[in-house]
């Protein structure tokens, strides 16, 4: 029984161009695993299709699938032979291809049949499309609520279904469209010529009032740019996937459709996350410096403007996640409203991109047009700093995320000895982030003539003398930053990820970044496949937990990134090559994260069985292998 649980999604083939997509089995019928569907924004409006075909004895029998290939993010292709129409002869003569296309607001099928046969064939073809409308948030908790639809035909070969304001059209021009009590059925009669090929389609349209995300239909501004002629040819082969992932998890807000940004992930994630679409817009800026732009200024607009504790909302403060109605998450007590602001990272982290985009030729008008929310994001930093100088934070719900940096699961933050660290929690990548914030932006600030630039550097260098006086623990693993300070000001002692988050941001001494480096390549942290959550050592590891010993590709490459800023490449290197080893066993579609079991014990990496697939900053991680290795 998986009633009440979230959903696997490791074993589906997914299409998608946000905020539309279809998750299915090899075979392209839905209905199978609890994920299984056809989904437009919040809402999965088909939860089941099956093809069926009638054999030579008129029963009704499933094709024989025998290959899915994906030749595109917006495409999935699935082969089946039809042998219950063949001949007597061993080789089959009758084969099927399913074509799966998905754009904004349609998914739409071609099924092609392909005889070889020496006389023709005449061959009966049916779909059923069960409806579902389920609240995306309720087939996550695994507690859809289907049903209470109601469907009426509305043209031959047309029929429309409803569910409150959403709706569905099924169109198919050349078959028979009938509606039963709890599903649709789509039937054809095909003509198939001998040696010959016949092919008939259907498409269903979704719409859904309450969106607040819109899908983006030019093409993608960049193209893959070529791997060094030395690189490992699985670099190649990444970034292609990669790329084409990105193009198609493109997003904007319907008032400034021109904006991009790109949606965190499939299938939860089809929106704006303040972080996670910053991180993928700076991963990105090697090969597209337009979307960090518009990332930006989109963010600016939802700026906090106002001290909101139900939604965290404070003055300066960059959003958290954007929903079309209240997120809430069964069984965990976290009810989020549809614009909430829980977060802490996320606005040092804007400031960042705005320095970096600005400094890699992002125009000066644009740059000077966010000026005013540079100026405010900052005063929020030095502000949220507060009397111990640290950025920290605190859910004063009761219902929000308990953890609002990048970990934010509810055991992310925890003692060497496996203990939960209670809040206000001050995490050290965050000061890192801030630190190298206040500084880009006083250089901006003196570029544009605007006045603060002093403050802000004295600011930084106090929040560094800090850090360098709190954070620091040394434990049997060495001597690194804690994850955290705890409500009490005490160093939280694990060996985590976040510590190579600070590589780069300039927070650190040389020296420091080189005993860092080292124990993020150390096999308590390195698996091979890329960057432990949490070391080995620590009580807590469990290499399927998701914050506490799984590998997340993106922060690998964030890690890399900061290695090779810090002018430590060989072991920015050694941590591709092993993000390299684990997109090869993902196929390169690398998911959201995977288990941490090392290299030296199994041949790939186990999937993190509801990992979401594909994922921003995963995919944009790519990009960040192609620049290390390219030097």
């Amino acid at each position: 029984m998986t009633d009440g649980l979230q959903p696997f999604l490791s074993d589906r083939v997914v299409a998608l161009s946000a905020p539309t997509q279809t998750w299915s089995g090899a075979d392209g019928d839905m209905g199978a695993a609890p994920i299984d569907g056809v989904y437009h924004g919040d809402t999965r409006f088909i939860r089941g299709v099956e093809l069926r075909y009638l054999d030579a004895e008129g029963l009704e029998v499933r094709p024989e699938w025998v290959r899915a290939s994906v030749p595109a993010a917006t495409e999935v292709r699935f082969d089946a032979l039809l042998r219950g129409v063949d001949d007597r002869w061993p080789d089959p003569k009758v084969r099927l291809e399913r074509v799966r296309r998905v754009a904004d607001g349609t998914v739409s099928e071609t099924l092609t049949v392909r005889s070889h046969l020496d006389a023709p064939l005449r061959l009966a073809l049916r779909v059923a499309v069960t409806p579902d409308f389920s609240p995306l948030q309720e087939v996550k908790a695994g507690a859809p609520a289907p049903g209470g639809w109601t469907a009426a035909a509305d043209a031959p070969g047309t029929v429309v279904v409803r569910r409150g304001e959403a709706d569905l059209t099924l169109t198919a021009p050349d078959g028979e469209v009938t509606v039963a009590a709890d599903d649709l059925s789509v039937a054809w009669t095909l003509e198939v010529p001998a040696r010959g090929v016949a092919e008939v389609a259907w498409t269903v349209a979704l719409h859904d009032p309450s969106l607040v995300v819109r899908g983006v239909a030019d093409p993608a501004p960049w193209s893959v740019p070529p791997a060094p002629a030395s690189a490992d040819p699985r670099l190649g082969r990444w970034l292609t996937q990669a790329l084409g992932d990105l193009e198609a998890l493109r997003l904007a807000l319907p008032d400034h459709p021109d904006d991009v940004f790109y949606a965190a992930g499939a299938p939860w994630f089809f929106t704006l996350f303040g972080r996670d679409s910053l991180w993928a817009a700076r991963l990105m800026l090697p090969v597209d410096r337009s979307i960090a732009a518009s990332t930006l200024r989109v963010l600016a607009r939802l700026q906090g403007t106002a001290t909101t504790p139900a939604t965290a909302e404070q003055p300066g403060k960059i959003m958290h996640e954007l929903r079309s109605d209240t997120l809430s998450m069964p069984g965990e007590g976290i009810e989020l409203p549809p614009l909430y602001y829980g977060t802490v990272d996320a606005t040092p982290l804007w400031v960042c991109l705005l320095a970096d985009a600005a400094r890699l030729g992002m125009p000066d008008g644009e740059v000077e047009e966010l000026l005013p929310a540079l100026e405010r994001a900052l005063a929020w930093i030095v502000e949220s700093a507060g009397e111990d100088g640290f950025l920290d934070y605190v859910d004063e719900t009761g219902h929000g995320l308990s953890n609002q940096g990048w970990k934010d699961s509810g055991d992310s933050i925890q003692w060497r000895d496996g203990r939960l660290a209670d809040g206000p929690i001050a995490l050290s990548e965050v000061q890192g982030y801030a630190y190298e914030a206040a500084l880009g932006g006083a250089d901006l600030l003196d570029r544009f003539g605007r006045a603060g630039g002093e403050a802000l550097r004295a600011w930084a260098a106090g929040l560094k003398r800090r850090f360098a006086e709190r954070f620091w623990v040394t434990t049997p693993e060495g001597r690194y930053p804690a994850i955290a300070l705890d409500r009490d000001g005490r160093a939280v002692d694990t060996l985590t990820s976040n510590a190579g988050h600070l590589l780069g941001t300039g927070i650190l001494e040389p020296a420091e970044e080189q005993a860092i480096a080292a124990l993020m390549v150390a096999p308590p942290m390195s698996s091979g496949f890329g960057l432990r959550t949490l070391s080995t050592g620590a009580a807590g590891y469990w290499p399927l937990s998701y914050h506490g010993g799984s590998v997340w590709t993106h922060d690998t490459a964030i890690v890399a990134r900061g290695m090779a800023l810090a002018g430590r490449t060989t072991e920015a290197r050694a941590l591709v090559t092993g993000l390299l080893a684990a997109a090869e066993a993902f196929d390169y579609r690398v998911p959201e994260l995977h288990a941490g079991d090392a290299a030296s014990d199994v041949r790939a990496p186990a999937p993190y069985p509801a990992a979401c697939r594909p994922q921003a900053w995963s995919a944009a991680a790519a990009v960040t292998a192609w620049e290390i290795l390219r030097g």
